[in-house]
């Protein structure tokens, strides 16, 4: 059975302040347009892949869930550690935890949904939306000009809406449903990356080649 995320480290994190640039001129490596671009696509398709293989193992209660959850999870390291070179380790310390926050809340959504617990999905449900808010701002803060905060909100709640088309269509059998959802939120997700290394790289010009 999965644990409830740790709280306290959650609320750590959100005491670290929002993210601010590091001078352009640390560190000095220069970074490939490219391959930044595409290593923010890898980053983001694992998370989609891995939340759907979460979703699939937890509701027919395969074996594997607790590896999966594990690999899942550490995806949330891997994007908070993306960001850091430019906005700092709290930064992206403060990212990965409301990351983690994201994947949990939706791991007992998935669980109460499952048992028909309609208070507890309801709860878990707003608590997921709170959650993809707070991310929405956390970057906003991070590079407004780019990034804005009506745009990013509405980008996170997108990628909500499209996973739980997902999470449900599964629960009930539809599997059909689960195909044609999955593929819209891989559609949005690849977007969704393509906006933020697209910011950082308008962000940081002289970081990259």
């Amino acid at each position: 059975m999965l644990t409830t995320p740790t709280l306290t480290a959650l609320a750590t994190a959100l005491t670290i302040g929002l993210p601010r640039p590091l001078p352009a001129a640390s560190p000095p490596d220069s970074i490939g347009r490219a391959a930044f671009h595409d290593g923010m696509r890898q980053l983001w398709e694992d998370h989609i892949v891995w939340t759907r293989l979460f979703i699939v193992s937890a509701t027919h209660d395969l074996p594997d869930a607790p590896a999966t959850t594990e690999r899942l999870l550490r995806n949330q390291t891997d994007i908070g550690n993306a960001i850091a070179p430019f906005y700092g380790d709290a930064a992206g310390a403060a990212l990965t935890a409301l990351l983690r926050g994201h994947i949990l809340t939706a791991a007992r959504l998935v669980a109460a949904a499952k048992a028909g617990d309609t208070t507890a999905t309801s709860r878990a449900s707003a608590g997921w939306y709170a959650n993809a808010d707070s991310i929405a701002a956390f970057l906003s803060a991070a590079n407004p000009d780019r990034w804005p905060l009506a745009a990013m909100r509405a980008g996170m709640r997108m990628h909500l809406d499209l996973t739980l088309q997902e999470a449900v269509a599964r629960l009930h059998g539809d599997y059909a449903a689960d195909v044609a959802a999955y593929d819209a939120v891989h559609r949005h997700i690849l977007q969704l990356a393509d906006l933020l290394s697209d910011g950082i790289i308008g962000q940081f010009p002289r970081r990259f080649n």
